[in-house]
């Protein structure tokens, strides 16, 4: 199983970006796919995570700016980007939890995806 991210950049403050992550592999079922991101200096950060079923969670710091959004048939998870701010600027990293796939054994393993480097300048 793979976690491929895309979609970062650099943008202005005010600006928007939409980042996107794909499971690949011989997949079976994912839990909760969710977004981290880690600034220079500080720890990574659980930023916005969503369910199998929809249900979605938001930190405080990006709550009514960003929007978390999955297509679970196509094992990919979006986050979309309003309003950035430059305390956005960090490398954002996807995961996917509990995952069931052929090779592991029948147990339930998580993943993580490469970081995007997303920049906002002021």
């Amino acid at each position: 199983v793979q976690l491929q991210a895309s979609g970062g950049g650099l943008v202005q403050a005010g600006g928007s970006l939409r980042l996107s992550c794909t499971a690949s592999g011989s997949i079976f079922s994912i839990g909760d796919m969710g977004w981290y991101r880690q600034a220079p200096g500080k720890q990574r950060e659980l930023i916005a995570y969503i369910t199998s079923f929809g249900t979605t969670q938001y930190a405080d710091s990006v709550r009514g700016r960003f929007t978390i959004s999955r297509d679970n048939a196509k094992n990919t998870v979006s986050l979309q980007m309003n309003s950035l701010k430059p305390e956005d600027t960090a490398a954002y990293v996807c995961n996917a939890a509990n995952v069931l796939a052929a090779g592991n054994g029948g147990y339930r393993r998580d993943y993580w995806g490469q970081g995007t480097l997303v920049t906002v300048s002021s």
